[in-house]
């Protein structure tokens, strides 16, 4: 069986003092986070930096550190089984507008809330909840520190 690594993050940016997350419409129909495979030599961050500017257009990216969460799920391409590994780490940017790459119907800016309900998979769900998690016991840390 044939394995694909790809890489991608949890995108958020802060508005009026919320979170909101980034969810883009792949061509097929579902809702997930910008990420894509990694070419050979890249880091995590190196390829996920890069899927996300080549699918959004968002540059000024800044991972938080400490956050990797990965889903497996298999699916069928020209007769074959394939494995599919894909690793999210969590990353924040202060842009809003969003060019999206032929690949993409659609995109969304949403809280938490909205962004689980609209998300197609389970897995990626879960991927959501433990970011959502990690960034509210990062925020409070953060807060203490100042």
């Amino acid at each position: 069986m044939a394995i694909e690594r790809s890489a991608g993050a949890v995108v958020f940016r802060r508005e009026n003092n919320k979170i909101k997350y980034l969810l883009i419409k792949y061509g097929w129909g579902h809702w997930e986070f910008p990420r894509g495979l990694i070419e050979k030599g890249e880091s995590l961050e190196e390829t996920a930096r890069r899927e996300i500017k080549e699918e959004t257009g968002i540059e000024d990216i800044e991972f938080i550190p400490g956050f990797k969460e990965w889903i497996k799920f298999f699916f069928k391409l020209k007769g074959k089984n394939i494995m599919k590994i894909a690793t999210f780490l969590l990353a924040e940017t202060k842009t809003k507008e969003i060019k999206l790459s032929f690949e993409h119907q659609d995109w969304a800016w949403l809280d938490y809330n909205e962004a689980l309900e609209r998300l197609t998979y389970d897995n990626s769900k879960e991927v959501l909840k433990k970011a959502n998690d990690f960034l509210m016991n990062y925020e409070q840390k953060r807060k203490k520190k100042k």
